[in-house]
């Protein structure tokens, strides 16, 4: 069962029992989820190339904040955002109604959101000029694809709690979708993580984390 709770910056998570771990950070959801993935991500990749594309693979899609976010940032850009998120466990339309984000997006953007997202798990949708969005239904480690990505979101829940996302041939996995000079962003930066990570070819970053967190990670694909 996953339980409604508001987080230090008004904005809100669930807490899924199942797992023990809420869904976003306890220190604020949203500022956690601009922080990490859509400024040290999205708004990275893009000012680091000329083409007005980006295609971003998620692993953990849950409540879609960070796809809402990264969305709204493209919409409002003109930016072609194609986003193919991961999720073995997806929510119920239900549940991610009673999220409250629609405060932070266009309402546009939120509308299109919930009126594709249940279509969205079975195949691609195109919610706008500007947007594709495909949520596989599976787990990581089945999912497959060829490494057509620019950015990788690693928003799996935390290695205590979700030990097997975090293991070096699951990010081996996860990275290989990645094109050369893709970024890989998490909001985790254990030894384990980092040390797999560079093993896989890319040159680490470390950043400043979100709050409640002394830094993140932040690597690209050389």
């Amino acid at each position: 069962m996953n339980i409604l709770t508001q987080t230090a910056d008004g904005s809100n998570t669930l807490f899924n029992e199942t797992i023990g771990e809420h869904y976003h950070s306890s220190h604020g959801a949203l500022q956690e989820s601009k922080h990490v993935f859509l400024e040290a991500g999205l708004k990275h990749s893009i000012s680091q190339r000329e083409e007005k594309e980006v295609n971003v693979l998620e692993v953990g899609f849950g409540t879609g904040l960070n796809f809402l976010l990264s969305f709204a940032h493209c919409e409002e850009n003109n930016i072609q955002l194609n986003y193919t998120g991961i999720e073995a466990f997806p929510l119920s339309k239900e549940v991610i109604e009673k999220t409250g984000y629609e405060q932070y997006v266009m309402p546009e953007v939120w509308q299109k959101f919930l009126a594709n997202y249940e279509v969205s798990l079975t195949q691609k949708q195109v919610l706008s000029s500007f947007c594709e969005l495909e949520i596989a239904h599976i787990t990581l480690a089945n999912f497959k694809s060829l490494p057509q990505f620019d950015i990788l979101y690693y928003d799996a829940f935390s290695v205590q709690h979700q030990p097997e996302m975090w293991t070096n041939e699951m990010i081996a996995h996860a990275c290989s979708f990645l094109k050369v000079g893709g970024i890989f962003v998490s909001y985790a930066i254990t030894g384990n993580l980092k040390r797999a990570v560079k093993s896989c070819g890319f040159t680490i970053e470390k950043l400043p984390g979100a709050a409640g967190k002394r830094e993140m990670l932040r690597a690209i694909k050389s």
